[in-house]
């Protein structure tokens, strides 16, 4: 049973306040947090025990705020968007300067993804941009449902959405690119072989 309006409301003013809200995605549960709202981001990384040269993957509800986290989008990031978003594919992206800490590596660069996950694009669409980090804290396995949730994390550090299950199994592929030629980061859902051929390329 999807989440009822009120008790999504209750959520997307968790995130207005810098608290972190636990939601389904189309892998596993995420823990978003608003990252322009002070402090939220080391609320999250002290939560999941995680190291702060670890940034955080973001999500955003439409291509259109890519505008307001990157410099640039790469030529041949958009048949990848046109056809791997919405949809478990990260893209590292040249972070526009000024983004909250926690988000960019020493690079400056910076990973967004488009969920396919309706509940996660209206949350992201509610916070304007949200974290989608696992729900998980360092060295545990993801959570896949609202009840994995509430036994790894303490009562009271999380509101959870509950979406019912996530699929699991592999997590987002996430690559970047370097002077046109693209990389595999991690490899998840997407096969990297159907990512380069969405470029024309082939590995």
């Amino acid at each position: 049973m999807p989440p009822t309006s009120e008790e999504f409301a209750q959520a997307a003013e968790v995130l207005h306040r810098g608290g972190i809200v636990a939601f389904p995605t189309e892998t596993f549960y995420g823990l978003a947090v608003n990252p322009f709202v002070a402090g939220s981001v080391a609320k999250l990384f002290a939560l999941k025990q995680r190291s702060p040269e670890k940034p955080l993957l973001v999500l955003i509800d439409t291509p259109a705020r890519l505008t307001d986290l990157v410099r640039e989008v790469p030529q041949c990031y958009l048949s990848l968007m046109a056809k791997f978003w919405p949809g478990p594919l990260t893209l590292i992206f040249p972070a526009r300067p000024g983004l909250p800490e926690g988000l960019c590596n020493a690079q400056g660069t910076i990973g967004i993804r488009l969920s396919s996950n309706p509940l996660a694009c209206a949350l992201a669409a509610a916070g304007g941009v949200i974290t989608g980090t696992s729900a998980n804290p360092g060295g545990a396995p993801a959570a896949l449902n609202a009840g994995e949730v509430r036994v790894l994390f303490p009562s009271g550090t999380v509101t959870v959405l509950d979406g019912g299950a996530a699929p699991g199994g592999l997590g987002s592929t996430i690559v970047a690119e370097d002077g046109g030629v693209l990389r595999l980061i991690r490899s998840g859902v997407i096969p990297y072989s159907e990512v380069l051929a969405a470029t024309g390329a082939s590995g």
